[in-house]
This record gives C-alpha cells, structure tokens and sequence, in this order.
C-alpha cells in the first residue's frame, strides 16, 4: 500500500496522511485561551505530545502541521522542542496574528523560524485570505524566501477557488508550484465538492490538505444524544446538541459496519475515505500517543469502491 506521495507539483514527499499539532504546547496568560484550547481542551502534557510523535513516526507518519496563531507561537515552540533533530516534515502557517499585510512576512517567517528551531520550513502556508492584502503581491514575498532556501514548499489555507487560482498563477511566474490548500473537509462537511476547491486542486495539481477530518470528534463514535461532549463552548455548539448528534447516527452505524469487516474503528474509516482520494491529505489532530497511534491505522488497510460509494450516498445531507 503507497504511503507516501509528492505534495502537488512541489518536490516535498509526503505520507498520505499528517498530524494536526494544533493544541499542543504550553501557553501562557491570554494565549491559554485561543478558541482551540477552550473548545477541545489542550494536548495531554509534554510526554504525552511526545509519545505522539515518537509513534507517528515509528508509523511513517512523520508530518506534523501547526500555525504560528495557534496558542501565540506556544504549539510551533512545542513542536520544534520535540522534533528537533528526527527526520520530520514541519508545516506551519502565518501570520501570528489578525493585523497583517504583505510587507510583514519576511518578519513572521524569522519569528516562526525561531519558536522552531529551524533554518527552514517544508511547507509554509498562508493561514487564510484577507480581502485588502493583494495575493500576488504576498506571494512575490514568498517566492523571495523559497530562493533564499527558507521555504521548501508553499501552500495556502481556507482560499477560495479564486484566491487559489491567484496564488497559483503569481507563484507560476516564479517557476514555483503552489503546493496545498488546507481547508475543513470531512464525511461530515464535504463542501470542498460543491464550491469547486476539490475540483481546482485536481485541475492544477494542488493537494488538498484537510483538516478536522473527523468532524470535531463527531466521526469518532464516541458522541450520541445520550453523550455529548464536556466543555462549555464545544456543548454549545450547534453540531454538537442532541438533534444533530441524533441525525448522524446513521453514519457513525454505517462508519462501524464498515470498519468491523477490517477490524477498524468508525473514526480510522472516516480517516480512509479521505485517504483515498489521491487529492486528499488528512491531518488528525493527536493529543496523546494513543490517539496519534489510532489514527495512524488509517493506512494499513483499503475500502472498495462499493464501501466508498455507500459512505457517500449516507452523507449526501452534508454535501452542501
């Protein structure tokens, strides 16, 4: 089974699936509150993130994706702690925080390099547009660090098809590939297939890279009416209160029917759906070693085409 794959056009090899570090670290004062943390809870302790990362590897999946906004740099100084020295593929994104224009980047690069501890970064992308920032004009600052050897590979976040076809066309006239968009897809939320994202990522060969590919934990099995998640902000929520958790029941029923036939779980199912679709490249988040190990379970087994189809047609509702 291929594990592993070129990101787009780019000449960075990948696994086909990653690790979504987004609340590891240990923040400080006002940075314990990102939204992330409050609504999931942290990771599980420093020994607990590197039992995460020593397993990923072990299994081949050595991409661990982070932001510089996340925790105020907390998770990107916690991931450089713990990878420094093993042979891992770090992507991050920027900007640090909400005010940002383009001439700021060379700056958020040599910060974001520094929580690291690295000389450069594999997969550098912009965390999401912003409407008075011209593309191309960020994208020119980009490719000046790609050819100073600070970049390896360049990607984008939450764009649309629009603002994807503008960074593709600014960075081709450097010679350089526009590598990934990441943005939310799941068997839960598969509006990548409508808006035309998954379709432009085929078209100019640009990985998808999806995150929250198990919905928020929703894809897990571990949720029903019955048993709703703990937090306050994740209860109140509008896809974790009890009619929504009634309405995808069937799914997660279909989810384990599915994974019986492979001894997998509902959310190792979920994770290979993605999988297999060669544009697709999940990245679950793992707050300790088990969950890191779980997911990573995800490629060591294949579903039909028939499996596919079935998983399609039960969440047709979310294909909107």
């Amino acid at each position: 089974m291929e594990h592993k794959t070129f990101l787009g056009k780019s000449n960075l090899c990948v696994p086909r699936m990653g690790v979504g570090a987004m609340v590891w670290g240990d923040p400080k004062g006002l940075a314990r509150l990102h939204p992330a943390k409050t609504a999931y809870g942290g990771a599980h302790g420093i020994e607990e993130e590197r039992r995460a990362v020593d397993v990923s590897i072990a299994a081949g999946v050595n991409l661990f994706d982070t932001a510089a906004m996340y925790s105020m740099g907390a998770a990107e100084r916690r991931l450089g702690e713990l990878t420094r020295g093993r042979d891992v593929i770090i992507a991050t994104k920027y900007p640090s925080g909400f005010s940002f224009r383009a001439e700021d980047f060379p700056k958020e690069l040599e910060a974001t390099l520094a929580r690291l501890g690295r000389d450069s970064i594999d997969l550098y992308q912009h965390h999401y547009p912003n409407a008075k920032m011209s593309i191309p004009a960020l994208m020119d600052r980009v490719a000046d660090a790609v050819e100073a050897g600070k970049i390896k590979a360049v990607g984008v976040s939450n764009y649309s098809v629009e603002q994807m076809r503008e960074a593709h066309a600014a960075l081709a006239k450097r010679r350089i590939p526009l590598a990934s968009n990441q943005v939310e897809y799941s068997l839960l939320h598969r509006k990548p297939e409508v808006d035309g994202v998954l379709d432009a990522c085929r078209e100019l060969g640009i990985t998808l890279i999806a995150y929250s590919p198990l919905a928020g934990g929703l894809l897990t099995g571990k949720y029903s009416a019955q048993n709703r998640p703990g937090g306050f902000f994740r209860r109140i929520l509008p896809q974790y209160n009890r009619k929504t958790l009634d309405t995808i029941q069937p799914v997660i029923n279909l989810l384990r029917e599915i994974g019986e036939r492979y001894s997998k779980t509902p959310s190792q199912v979920a994770l290979r759906w993605l999988i297999e679709n060669p544009t697709v490249l999940p990245i679950p988040g793992a707050k300790n070693g088990k969950q890191a190990l779980d997911n990573a379970e995800a490629l060591k087994f294949s579903l039909t085409a028939e499996e596919i189809e079935m998983l399609n047609q039960a969440t047709l509702a979310w294909k909107k």
